[in-house]
């Protein structure tokens, strides 16, 4: 895979679609390509924000600086062992939203959402206005509603990743699969 390829892959969609689209990538990525150059590419592509998740708010303002240049929102990561002191300087400096990464380790999809959850996106949202979106762990329904009813927002991922793992063998089997996936945990919300 390669810049080019994802940017392409975005524009496909746009032309059928208008759902917000966020990239969540690594600093080497949009370094290497030049900032300028890989923020202006992705919104001509129809990225709408960008999630560099290994930039510290404190270390990114040439990101920030071109995506506000091409009105591309940034997003930027609260943990749970995010001090309340750095709530506010994470509120600040993202544009789009806040992605409140709920448990310490490796992602994947867990039996049960953290305990913690009212409470985190309580703290945040006392130092920021914008929206708190809630992920890591997530694969269940019942997991969608249980962290919607505190979140703004609720992020899935690994739950349709394995969806496309499972089905390797019977590639034809990936679209309905994650479709059929995809609605459930949207019957969730």
């Amino acid at each position: 895979m390669t810049a080019a390829r994802v940017f392409e892959l975005v524009r496909s969609i746009r032309t059928f679609s208008e759902v917000p689209v966020v990239f969540y990538t690594y600093y080497n990525l949009v370094f290497s390509n030049g900032v300028e150059d890989y923020v202006r590419a992705a919104k001509e592509a129809g990225v709408d924000g960008l999630l560099t998740l290994d930039l510290p708010p404190e270390e990114a303002g040439e990101v920030q600086t071109a995506c506000k240049k091409h009105d591309v929102k940034t997003v930027f990561i609260v943990a749970p062992t995010t001090p309340e002191a750095r709530l506010e300087i994470i509120g600040k400096a993202a544009t789009g939203f806040i992605y409140y990464v709920s448990r310490e380790g490796v992602t994947g999809v867990r039996d049960s959402v953290a305990a913690n959850i009212p409470e985190a996106v309580a703290a945040i949202k006392r130092h920021t206005p914008l929206p708190v979106v809630v992920g890591f762990g997530i694969g269940k329904r019942e997991h969608v509603a249980e962290v919607g009813a505190h979140a703004d927002g609720v992020v899935v991922g690994s739950a349709l990743v394995n969806v496309i793992r499972d089905n390797l063998k019977d590639r034809a089997a990936i679209a309905p699969g994650l479709a059929a996936r995809a609605a459930d945990l949207v019957a969730g919300t």
